[in-house]
């Protein structure tokens, strides 16, 4: 061990008086031949206090006694909850520790379970920093069946982590949750296990009086039956779950922009990832709103680190997402994947929304510096996330919508992007988003610089990152607009037979809403180069909860009431299909969405095609005559006609399942729609 040795003035030290002069009070100054030290340094003034000790005078000392104290003394807490002046609700006749009672107890009839006439206790904060757990009563629940002995579980406390927000969620992520870091550009990477997307055939929906009548059943139908006691099975065993758990995460928020038709959501979870999560991607409530947010509309219970019991009748594997409409209650097992909460959400405003009359749509939207509102659909790969985002328009939202009697209106809080080869050259909006409180999926990172890798697809090729919509510079608060003037479908084609734009028909909007087209490069890994046509019933079958044809009547009702046109847009293949033609160029298709924007498209002169009979412009400012009509671009004819034909079958074998699903008075509408497919 070895010894240090520290210099320091003893009380011999000599130094001559008459350099110092004392004064009565204790306070030492140097004379004036004396006012520097040691190597010319400054003496240190000090002054003698009352109690007989010297501090230094350079700052008032720190009001603390201990270093735990000093601790509590850098964080303040959060300002009092908005003055409730005025406000209408629930909760605003009641003092602070009474909505704070009623919260709990809130929280406490949401984790009940089925069999016991009490909720958990609960109580807010993080059990780490509690010193002691307070004490609550039970919540009783009128509604429940036999009761059940005193249990080890009722005993315990659950800890609440309630509408944490970002930093705090940072901290629970970081210090809890393996795999969870702080990339270079502040966004929080995490891992969502082994599942790294939706697991669509492992959704289930209970069939029973609500539903039987109302939802799309049989085949082609994304629903997959389960009864009522097979979930009351799968709620228990997620709820004990989250109960045995010393904390969980509760995020009270909200869905729809639209104050009219929002839906307050409550989501239970056992990860800060999925309530960061949650927290982008529904909207946030103010202070005042979450004071007097009351009983939830709909309530998810994120068990996905436990799975499901696969003896469990319905059950095929240990995931499972069930959906129960009656008691508006949602339930995962068995994946950790963070989509599954939002889709969840979105088929359940699929089925919601329809009651009220309002159409619920899977679309981007954006508006003009006019107030003119574009939709676009599209599945992936269409281009809907890049051309809804325009630097010369506001961004509505990027994926869910809700068209009401007062307009269009984001149903989310945020944006769930894909990451995969995303770069600040071709996606700069999304680029720049990811930022501090960005959530960033299953993407890989420098372990030294955590700068992320967007090419790497060692984890998935489904990399995403989640962040509010208020990240992306144009977008319009709150997320509301007026009635669409345009209703754009885009389908990349890469049969190379559809022209870049065409003007639809209303029958034909309905027509090719349902048929929701696209075609897909087949995998190369076998030398295979077919495309391969991929439908998809109004853009969004694997989230709809009723018949195509419904969604379709509405929209176009809504279409024909304010005026709106529909357009067909290719953004695939031309002159040829994949591997032999060419991709229409964005910078075309740019200048083809401008033309819509601007209503040019709809004084231009057009011609009819053969077999879809779609409308096509003459021309189009910016974009080669040539290529608008895609048999020009084919120095096969015959070639051309083949395919089209062929492509003309796959879309009529498509919409078989629909054929027999009456629309309109006396199936009047069903003939128009289909009249308005392809004749060959």
């Amino acid at each position: 061990m070895h010894s240090i040795s520290v210099p320091f003035f003893s009380t011999n030290s000599t130094i001559p008086r008459e350099e110092m002069a004392a004064n009565a009070n204790g306070r030492v100054s140097m004379a004036a031949n004396g006012g520097t030290g040691r190597n010319g340094l400054a003496k240190i003034h000090t002054e003698k206090k009352a109690e007989g000790i010297c501090h230094d005078d350079s700052t008032p000392p720190v009001k603390a006694q201990t270093i735990d104290e000093l601790h509590s003394l850098q964080k303040k807490k959060s300002a009092p909850t908005t003055p409730i002046n005025g406000i209408q609700g629930p909760f605003s006749a009641l003092s602070e520790e009474e909505r704070h009672k009623q919260q709990l107890q809130s929280i406490s009839a949401s984790l009940a379970s089925l069999t016991r006439e009490t909720g958990p206790n609960v109580v807010k904060g993080d059990p780490a920093k509690q010193s002691e757990t307070p004490r609550i009563s039970h919540v009783s629940h009128h509604h429940v069946t036999p009761t059940i002995s005193v249990s080890d579980s009722s005993l315990k406390f659950t800890h609440i982590l309630y509408n944490l927000s970002p930093a705090e969620l940072y901290e629970q992520a970081i210090k809890y949750e393996k795999g969870s870091f702080i990339t270079s550009s502040g966004a929080l990477a995490t891992l969502s296990g082994a599942k790294t997307g939706r697991s669509p055939k492992d959704k289930r929906v209970v069939r029973d009086q609500t539903t039987e009548d109302d939802l799309w059943w049989g085949k082609g139908s994304p629903n997959i039956e389960m009864d009522e006691q097979t979930f009351l099975v799968n709620r228990e065993r997620a709820v004990d779950y989250l109960n045995s758990l010393d904390k969980i995460f509760v995020n009270d928020q909200f869905l729809n922009w639209d104050p009219e038709n929002r839906i307050k959501v409550r989501i239970v979870s056992a990860r800060a990832y999925h309530s960061l999560f949650m927290h982008n991607m529904c909207i946030r409530p103010t202070p005042e709103e979450l004071e007097n947010f009351g009983t939830p509309d709909f309530t998810i219970y994120n068990a996905g680190q436990f799975p499901c019991n696969r003896y469990t009748h319905y059950m095929t594997s240990s995931t499972s997402i069930d959906l129960n409409l009656a008691r508006r209650e949602m339930v995962i097992l068995g994946t950790q994947y963070a989509g599954e909460m939002k889709k969840g959400l979105f088929s359940v405003m699929h089925y919601l929304m329809p009651k009220r009359q309002i159409l619920s749509l899977h679309s981007g939207c954006n508006m003009g510096k006019d107030g003119d509102v574009a939709l676009f659909f599209g599945l992936s790969g269409t281009g809907k996330t890049t051309l809804s985002t325009d630097h010369n328009r506001y961004l509505i939202g990027d994926d869910e919508h809700c068209w009401s009697d007062s307009g269009v209106s984001n149903i989310e809080g945020g944006c769930y992007a894909k990451c995969i080869d995303l770069s600040r050259e071709k996606e700069p909006d999304i680029w720049n988003a990811i930022k501090f409180g960005t959530v960033l999926e299953n993407v890989v990172f420098d372990e030294h610089n955590r700068e992320v890798d967007y090419t790497d697809k060692s984890v998935t090729e489904n990399t995403r990152a989640s962040y509010p919509i208020e990240y992306i510079p144009n977008a319009k608060i709150p997320c509301v607009a007026s009635h669409p003037k345009n209703v754009i479908l885009l389908a990349c084609d890469a049969f190379g037979v559809l022209p870049p734009v065409s003007k639809l028909s209303l029958p034909q909007t309905m027509y090719h809403f349902i048929s929701g087209y696209t075609a897909l490069v087949a995998g190369t890994e076998e030398g295979i180069k077919e495309p391969q046509a991929t439908f998809s019933a109004c853009f969004g079958a694997a989230f709809i909860m009723l018949h195509p044809t419904k969604y379709a009547a509405m929209l176009a009702s809504k279409m024909q009431k304010h005026g709106a046109t529909g357009w067909l847009v290719n953004t695939g293949w031309s002159g040829g299909r994949y591997g032999s033609g060419s991709r229409i160029k964005l910078a075309y298709t740019r200048k083809i969405i401008d033309a819509i924007h601007s209503g040019c498209l709809l004084k231009a002169d057009y011609k009819k095609t053969e077999v879809f009979g779609l409308e096509i412009p003459m021309e189009v400012e910016g974009v080669p005559s040539e290529i608008l009509e895609p048999m020009n671009t084919w120095s096969d004819k015959k070639a051309y006609k083949e395919t089209l034909q062929k492509l003309a079958e796959l879309f009529k074998k498509n919409f078989e399942v629909f054929v027999n699903h009456k629309i309109g008075k006396d199936n009047k509408l069903t003939e128009e729609i289909l009249a308005a497919g392809p004749i060959y």
